[in-house]
């Protein structure tokens, strides 16, 4: 049995939440994680919907790390 081990050059990761604080804080924890890979972030797009069902705004973010 052999082991082949590649290091991550690119991670895409995607966030939701329904306050903008909540969004932040799992953003800067995945951003801690991320940190021990050697991967920074690259970009960062964001999004902000009115959620109908919960009459609320609904916020995401996809974060793309590189290396």
């Amino acid at each position: 049995m052999s082991f082949m081990l590649e290091r991550i050059t690119d991670k895409v990761e995607c966030f939701e939440a329904y306050d903008m604080k909540t969004l932040e804080k799992k953003i800067e924890e995945q951003i801690e994680k991320n940190k021990s890979l050697m991967l920074q972030v690259h970009a960062v797009t964001h999004n902000v919907v009115f959620d109908q069902n919960h009459k609320k705004m609904h916020y995401s973010a996809v974060v793309h790390f590189k290396a």
